[in-house]
């Protein structure tokens, strides 16, 4: 029988797997399994009637392109929609700085392919989303990890992080972050640290890639929303890449996403994406900008966050009623996820196991770590599991935190 391994390329042969993809793998097998490893939308949240009015008449026949292929940069009046929509979010740019990509996943992926060189050091949040350690990593970036205080990145410690790879004769030119309800913390970077930051990258000569898909899942109201205000917003320099995706909002099997970039790069960027997918979805691209042009991402956007902040609450109750004071936590103000740390005498991966056993799969906190730490801290996803399925959860998580008894001592047998 043929064996493979011969014909891998170096980059196949260390494929750096997401392990958020692999639990999904896990759950989908598995019988009666609650998950709150993937951070998938709720599908009570789609719109399922006016998507399927905008299906019937996009497939109706009278436009042929809607199935035909289309510009590799996008199709130019979601282009012109995604105008508006960064627009509201305080990002004013023309429409030749956006690139329409298949989620914002292939927007980190472009950036890999197209400004890391094998062995770049890339800087990371400490933990960070393992989709981006997967691209990053893909590209043979060498990722280096910033630590994260309760606001966000650390700036003391990324200046020191710069300064140790740049004595050593590393390329540092990209920063990667999470600003809003990070993934996997649900950390919001406050706007004192978004403005150094800025000032930081400009003075040393970075890039930011800024990825923002959780954005708009804000739960606080107004002063929430004040809070989220992109780092694009206030960039004057062309240093920030700006990611963000309709897939948390609208719904994720679309997969349309898009970057904002400067001209100079999005030509890059463009050429790149030709040799990867050609173009994203026509259909596709279309169902979204006429969820954008009818209203409709406006209309379910607040039904969105009072939906995920009940979710989030209903996660917080059952673990307080199931394990008491057993996991910490900081409540995230908006986004997926819960960030817990673990009780004393337990791992992650321990942990896993025995959750597994109970039927309940979550994501271990070390996956998100590039220096092999976080195995005191596990992910919790309440997004997509109902309140019913989060109580059963919280059950079977404290059946499998809870110790196993010992043993009885069997006893001796009496001597002869």
């Amino acid at each position: 029988m043929t064996t493979y391994d011969r014909f891998l390329s170096p980059t196949g042969r260390h494929l750096h797997e997401s392990a958020i993809r692999r639990m999904g793998t896990v759950t989908a097998r598995a019988h009666d399994m609650v998950s709150f490893a993937a951070g998938y939308p709720d599908p009570a949240s789609f719109p399922w009637d006016e998507l399927r009015e905008l299906a019937t008449e996009l497939l109706s026949g009278q436009d042929a392109s809607v199935l035909q292929y289309g510009p590799t940069r996008g199709y130019e009046p979601l282009i012109e929609s995604t105008v508006g929509v960064l627009s509201a979010r305080h990002i004013h740019v023309p429409a030749d700085e956006i690139t329409i990509t298949s989620g914002s996943q292939q927007g980190i992926d472009l950036i890999a392919r197209v400004l890391v060189t094998p062995g770049d050091p890339v800087l990371v949040e400490l933990p960070a989303y393992t989709g981006a350690i997967s691209a990053l990593s893909n590209a043979g970036a060498r990722l280096v990890g910033v630590r994260q205080g309760a606001d966000g990145i650390d700036l003391d410690d990324l200046e020191a992080v710069w300064t140790r790879e740049r004595q050593a004769g590393g390329r540092v030119n990209l920063l990667y972050l999470v600003p809003n309800f990070q993934n996997p913390t649900g950390a919001l970077l406050s706007l004192e640290k978004r403005r150094r930051l800025l000032e930081w990258a400009d003075r040393r000569d970075v890039l930011i890639i800024e990825d923002d898909p959780y954005g708009s899942l804000h739960f606080e109201g107004a002063a929430t929303e004040a809070e989220t205000r992109p780092l694009r917003a206030d960039d004057a320099e062309g240093r920030v890449l700006y990611l963000s995706t309709f897939s948390k909002t609208l719904a994720p099997g679309f997969r349309v996403g898009w970057m904002v970039a400067p001209a100079a790069l999005v030509v890059r960027f463009e050429t790149a994406k030709q040799s990867i997918d050609l173009m994203t979805g026509s259909f596709d691209q279309r169902m979204v900008h006429e969820a954008v042009r009818r209203g409709v991402l406006d209309r379910i956007a607040p039904q969105l966050c009072s939906l995920y902040r009940a979710k989030r609450d209903a996660m917080e109750a059952a673990l307080h009623s199931e394990l008491g004071a057993a996991l910490q936590w900081v409540t995230p103000k908006g986004g997926f996820f819960l960030w817990a740390k673990l009780p004393p005498g337990h791992t992650d991966e321990e942990l896993l196991a025995r959750a597994l056993d109970c039927r309940l799969v979550f994501v271990v906190g070390s996956a998100f770590y590039v220096d092999g730490t976080g195995h005191d801290r596990i992910r919790l996803a309440f997004s997509v599991a109902s309140a019913d399925r989060i109580q059963e959860g919280a059950r079977r998580l404290a059946a499998a935190i809870r110790p196993v008894p010992a043993p009885a001592p069997v006893p001796a047998a009496p001597s002869a």
